[in-house]
């Protein structure tokens, strides 16, 4: 079995109910049909029932068992508007403002659903930037309870590959931060390890990546990635995470043990943290071109409550999986 057969396993044994405001995407209408048919959540469908209905007709599929919820008409529009009120006036936040906002921007009735326990998470971002999709959910669901920083992560899964947990990696931050501090860098790192344990029910073992392997290097970004590793460790004492190590040292043990002699890191890391966007970015893209890898992502850790995005160039397939993933971190979700 697959890991992400595994991860669905996982969601069907506890369902729960993941809201899709992003209906007018056939993409989002082709993920929920497998969805429902494989049973691995309850799922919504934010928009108009006719619209949703006609066009599930011509792609040919099947919406049988989902809900469908017009926020326009929706009975629970006056209950949400209020809530959205209570949570936002500081802001300004009037009565008017947010009817416009729940019956205009479905990503904003999706992520107060949650709010209200009406849905467990949302999945979005198949024609929404990463922007659009946090926005509602930092507004309203805010950071989870101990949280210093939103950020965002990739899960991995590299067929033939002997290295990290047979090959399955996180890779963080690959969605989000831009040019993490040190202090930031030691809070990716320590979500990037719960949301691998979460996810995969294993031992994470986290390295923080560099251009530089103990020491190999000198400069200001090598000391960024030193200085994060230290608050990792202080911070995190239970977790095995080491830096900075380059990328073969923290995955190939024959080059770890000549480079990293005596971590209990280098040679076998499962969670890879990158120094910034860029190397994140670029270093996700790369293993899933070249190794022909499942991406998943970009999932995002920190957020009260499961919100996960979605790549523009997703296919229908990555959304079943996201769904399936947030669908196992609504389980453990506390």
């Amino acid at each position: 079995m697959g890991f992400i057969d595994e991860i669905k396993s996982n969601a069907k044994q506890n369902k729960k109910t993941i809201i899709l405001p992003e209906s007018e995407d056939k993409r989002t209408l082709q993920a929920a049909e497998v969805a429902l048919k494989e049973g691995i959540a309850n799922i919504i469908l934010a928009g108009d029932p006719e619209k949703i209905a006609k066009d599930a007709k011509a792609l040919g599929v099947d919406l049988t068992g989902a809900s469908i919820v017009n926020p326009k008409t929706s009975d629970k529009l006056k209950s949400y508007i209020d809530l959205l009120v209570e949570l936002r006036k500081a802001k300004g936040m009037t009565p008017e403002k947010a009817r416009e906002l729940l019956t205009t921007n479905f990503l904003y009735y999706g992520v107060t659903m949650v709010k209200a326990g009406d849905a467990d998470g949302m999945v979005a971002g198949a024609c929404h930037a990463t922007a659009d999709v946090l926005r509602p959910s930092l507004q309203i669901l805010k950071t989870a309870p101990g949280t210093k920083l939103v950020s965002a992560f990739f899960l991995m899964v590299v067929p033939n590959c002997e290295y990290g947990e047979n090959g399955l990696f996180v890779f963080g931050d690959c969605g989000l931060n831009q040019n993490p501090t040190s202090e930031e860098l030691a809070a990716i790192a320590a979500s990037s390890a719960k949301s691998f344990k979460s996810l995969a029910g294993k031992e994470p073992v986290v390295a923080m990546l560099s251009h530089s392997t103990k020491g190999s290097a000198k400069h200001a970004d090598v000391d960024k990635v030193v200085e994060a590793t230290r608050i990792a460790k202080e911070n995190n004492p239970e977790l095995k995470i080491d830096g900075e190590l380059q990328l073969d040292a923290a995955i190939v043990p024959s080059i770890a043990s000549s480079k990293a002699p005596g971590s209990d890191v280098a040679g076998n890391a499962n969670v890879l943290i990158f120094p910034d966007l860029d190397a994140g970015n670029i270093g996700y893209k790369l293993v899933q071109r070249l190794a022909k890898a499942e991406a998943y992502g970009p999932l995002t850790q920190g957020i009260a409550r499961p919100v996960n995005d979605l790549s523009r160039g997703c296919s229908f397939e990555d959304i079943v999986g996201v769904i399936a993933i947030t669908a196992v971190q609504c389980q453990t979700n506390k």
